[in-house]
């Protein structure tokens, strides 16, 4: 399936998008990391279905069909919140270790330009929080996967019956559009409703901000400026892997120091081979059906700077 990264939609361009694909059927939307505000779409169907002589706009409600989840099917609720607090203990256990490990990458840069020291302490150094996101992107899937087998939402008839009607809608319309929002909401019911697997080979995505980032095989929470704790980038978890080797970065210019090369080198590379892709106000990207990418797309570079990279 094609594929559109968009920047922030604060100054919408999604209705020069969809007029751009000539779509001629109705649009399913996932506005689910609004939460509460899931139904507040008018704005949103009315850039999907200005200036379009077919189709409107469908909303999936997927939070609302969460919720349903949780008024109905008690055991796999119950289940679900034991497997959210032991997923909270694993990324409090990790930022711990993480905090000592980046310290370390930042003191060891400092000393290496100052003593000129070989260019291996660093990365030695970054290796260790390589590892570290690893181990703990593994433990994290690895909590998520024997939730999943030991309460298999397939086998569940409340859950079976809102993803067959998931499945039922995005089976006729001509394109999906997944805003932004909270992205581990977003990430929760992609996955629980199964929206990877009723998309293959299905319409394109159109997709901005958390809901881009969903798309990826690894979701990175970043915030430099954050006003508690240090504000390091930490790996949460998988998205739907429906866009691979990429760390996306809604609001990069806001949200990193990109003035600190130094720092925007570590980030850089503590994420190869993954191209790491700020998403401003005005990015589209076009992420063809077979992955690839267009050339021109701004990266930010293991030098620490923001630069266009050809097409990969």
């Amino acid at each position: 399936m094609k594929i559109i990264l968009l920047g922030p939609q604060r100054r919408p361009t999604l209705d020069g998008v969809v007029r751009s694909l000539g779509l001629s059927g109705p649009v399913a939307t996932i506005t689910a990391g609004w939460r509460e505000r899931e139904p507040d779409d008018a704005e949103l169907s009315a850039h999907l279905t200005g200036g379009r002589d077919q189709g409107g706009a469908v909303n999936l409600g997927l939070y609302r069909r969460w919720l349903d989840v949780q008024d109905r099917d008690l055991e796999y609720v119950a289940g679900a919140r034991r497997l959210a607090d032991a997923l909270d203990e694993l990324q409090d256990l990790y930022l711990l270790r993480l905090d000592y490990a980046l310290r370390a990458v930042y003191a060891v840069q400092r000393r290496s330009v100052s003593a000129d020291l070989p260019g291996e302490a660093v990365a030695e150094a970054l290796e260790a929080v390589r590892e570290l996101d690893a181990a703990h992107l593994r433990r994290v899937d690895g909590a998520r996967g024997e939730f999943f087998a030991r309460l298999a939402p397939h086998d569940r008839p409340v859950i079976a019956s809102h993803r067959a009607e998931v499945a039922d809608v995005l089976a006729e319309v001509s394109a999906l559009v997944i805003t932004g929002g909270h992205v581990g909401v977003l990430a929760e019911v992609l996955h629980l409703f199964n929206v990877a697997a009723a998309l293959q080979a299905g319409p394109p995505v159109i997709a901005w901000s958390a809901g881009a980032m969903a798309l990826a095989d690894r979701i990175v929470l970043f915030h430099d400026r954050s006003p508690q704790g240090p504000g390091h980038a930490e790996v949460y978890g998988s998205g739907l892997s429906l866009v691979r080797d990429v760390v996306l970065l809604p609001h990069a210019r806001a949200r990193l120091l990109l003035d600190d090369m130094p720092r925007m080198a570590v980030f850089a590379r503590r994420f190869v081979p993954a191209r790491c892709v700020p998403l401003e106000a005005g990015t589209r990207i076009d992420v063809s059906s077979d992955g690839a990418w267009p050339a021109g797309v701004r990266v930010l570079g293991e030098d620490g700077h923001v630069t266009a990279r050809e097409a990969a």
